[in-house]
């Protein structure tokens, strides 16, 4: 069994009442809650032998790292287009809303040191069968859900879950595997600004309550994907911990003290990793979480004001460097994975990762929406002004590529 998604069962114990008042307990004490439910003495308990130690995620990482190489031309081309596969978004179907070029779509990301291979679908859906992926963050997480989406419906068409239809539920039955996709930008508790119409102007961030919109379903997932970061850049912003402002940013309607949302966001990520490993570890079970880190924009210009992404092919070797806000947000995902990690160790039922796309997605100016966001955006004439999606992913594109890793993270667990 697949040891990355692998639940491990406890004895049946009932607890009547856990609140988020757990994000209060100690470490000591939760230590010894992880002892008492995943004892390392039954062997069907224990963690992988990886887990004990780095040495063999080192060698694994020596011997081939996905995250480090570059964009080679590859006429093979996607597995699916935008006719084939029904999922997709709209703003996303660039083809299909009449971007005239194709070049974008036949690259190839190569490591380094090792080749990447195609997606299997048939090898993805047999490793989650009869499990539940959770893609949890911003829209970023449910564009990498769409394309997963689209990559498995080459092989098993996808239904949306009967009994949770609304919430963005895939079930395939050939499997009984389930996708899904909660909607949390900051991952905490929040309310997102609104350029127009009703609502704030300033995003709401309560850094030390998880968002309950995913964090309730917590029990029911084998493996959390969390995707986040493009929310904290926008601002102006509030934060709040223990029911007090604890700052702001951007914001001189109100009198508090400013700060720059790197410690928000660091502090909202690791809320999240924590509700992850208290809740699950107080039923007895516990999982895989992989955080994806950052996937930088490409606007030339803001994204709010008129910014523009027109590029045809990806950035060569050292043409592009990445900015300090990109690195220090996709630094403190890295970060904050590796305190979970430490944390959850005496719970051998948990399996931290971290799936980064950074510098790939970085390299990859081409491959994003642009005016074509809308369909045919030029049938018209040239207007004076056209909005452009500098951020999302063209479907198919090179976030298909990040599944081809996360397939690949998924069959090294499996073998472990």
């Amino acid at each position: 069994m697949n040891a990355f998604l692998k639940m491990r069962s406890a004895k049946a114990f009932k607890f009547q009442s856990l609140s988020l008042t757990w994000s209060l307990i100690p470490c000591t004490f939760l230590a010894l809650l992880c002892l008492y439910f995943f004892p390392h003495s039954n062997p069907l308990l224990s963690p992988p032998s990886s887990y004990s130690g780095t040495n063999k995620a080192a060698a694994y990482k020596k011997q081939c790292d996905y995250f480090n190489g570059n964009w080679i031309p590859d006429r093979t081309g996607p597995l699916y287009n935008g006719t084939t596969c029904g999922t997709i978004q709209e703003s996303h179907n660039c083809i299909t809303n009449g971007r005239p070029d194709s070049d974008f779509l036949y690259w190839r990301w190569k490591p380094r040191r090792c080749n990447l291979p195609r997606f299997e679908p048939n090898t993805f859906l047999q490793l989650i069968r009869n499990k539940h992926v959770a893609f949890v963050g911003d829209s970023l997480a449910r564009n990498q859900l769409e394309s997963l989406l689209c990559l498995l419906a080459t092989t098993s068409t996808p239904k949306n879950h009967p009994r949770k239809r609304s919430l963005g539920w895939w079930h395939f039955a050939s499997h009984n595997a389930t996708l899904s996709s909660y909607w949390a930008p900051f991952l905490v508790q929040g309310v997102q600004r609104q350029l127009k119409g009703p609502g704030p102007r300033h995003n709401t961030m309560y850094l030390d309550q998880v968002n309950e919109r995913w964090a309730k379903n917590m029990d029911q997932m084998d493996l959390i994907v969390l995707g986040f970061g493009h929310w904290f850049v926008k601002t102006p912003s509030i934060y709040y911990e223990a029911g007090s402002v604890l700052g702001c940013q951007n914001f001189p309607a109100l009198n508090c003290t400013d700060i720059v949302f790197y410690g928000p966001l660091r502090k909202a990520l690791r809320t999240a990793l924590n509700s992850i490993i208290e809740r699950k570890a107080a039923k007895g079970n516990g999982g895989g979480v992989i955080v994806r880190t950052y996937s930088p924009s490409h606007f030339k210009g803001t994204w709010d004001k008129g910014g523009t992404c027109s590029m045809t092919k990806p950035y060569e070797k050292e043409e592009k460097k990445l900015q300090k806000r990109d690195a220090k947000i996709r630094r403190i995902g890295i970060e904050e994975l590796e305190n979970a990690k430490e944390k959850a160790k005496q719970c051998g039922g948990f399996r931290f990762e971290v799936l980064d796309v950074t510098k790939l997605a970085l390299m990859r100016p081409d491959g994003h929406p642009g005016p074509y966001m809308n369909p045919y955006p030029f049938s018209k004439g040239v207007p004076e002004r056209v909005p452009s999606d500098c951020s999302h992913w063209c479907l198919p594109g090179p976030i298909d590529t990040w599944n081809e890793i996360f397939l690949e993270m998924m069959k090294w667990e499996e073998k472990e």
